[in-house]
């Protein structure tokens, strides 16, 4: 017993902590900010949803920046219009998996398959196969960091816990105000319906986001699509 418990904290380790190590920690085989450049990028999870991603769209488009959605496969499938606007006013789309799983608790081939999906039905809408991806909690396992070459894993450099009402808009305008600079890839949500989110929590999202735009373009910081980081 003993002998088999060590072999699967080894098959562990090398399957789910050490990519978390080189990924989330380290940043190898991940974006996670870049250097030398005027540029940020605001990404957002977990949609699309049909009350707040819109309002996210017309802020958006109010300040004239173009951010990066990695959206839901099954949320895409359902709000098919969603995609199309977002498509539509310049943002880049990603992917999210086809469901908000981990990595750590599904099989490669389902994430494989989801991701197909997922890629499938947004390329019905867009005309566009997505290509950068980021996985549910940032978390990847070995057979993600080793194999999926055709995708661009995005993770980030400043979150504001946006998923969480405690705190309202003023904790999220405070905290990315104190913390981003050039080069950030900024986590944030326009969906609340994930396990541990709260659904009135993108609300606060936006309310912040409308003083952290004013406030980035009086320091005449461009914030653009990952792409374009």
């Amino acid at each position: 017993m003993t002998k088999i418990l060590l072999l699967l904290l080894v098959f562990l380790s090398f399957y789910w902590f050490i990519p978390f190590l080189l990924t989330a920690g380290a940043g190898i085989g991940v974006l996670k900010r870049k250097e030398n450049t005027e540029k940020l990028a605001f990404t957002f999870d977990d949609g699309p949803n049909p009350i707040y991603t819109p309002m996210l769209l017309d802020l958006l488009k109010q300040h004239n920046i173009k951010a990066t959605f990695f959206v839901v496969g099954s949320k895409a499938e359902k709000y098919p219009e969603l995609i199309g606007r977002i498509h539509a006013e310049g943002h880049l789309i990603g992917l999210h998996n086809y469901v908000h799983k981990s990595n750590w608790v599904m099989s490669p081939w389902t994430i494989h398959r989801h991701l197909r999906k997922s890629a499938t039905i947004i390329e019905k809408i867009t005309g566009e196969r997505p290509v950068y991806y980021r996985p549910p909690w940032g978390l990847l396992n070995l057979w993600d960091l080793l194999l999926m070459k055709q995708y661009k894993i995005i993770h980030w450099s400043v979150m504001a816990e946006d998923w969480s009402d405690k705190g309202g808009s003023e904790k999220i305008e405070k905290r990315l105000l104190q913390n981003i600079k050039k080069g950030d890839v900024i986590l944030l949500h326009d969906c609340g319906e994930t396990i541990g989110a709260d659904k009135s929590a993108p609300m606060n999202t936006i309310n912040a986001l409308k003083n952290v735009f004013k406030e980035l373009s009086n320091r005449s910081i461009s914030c653009v699509r990952i792409d374009e980081l």
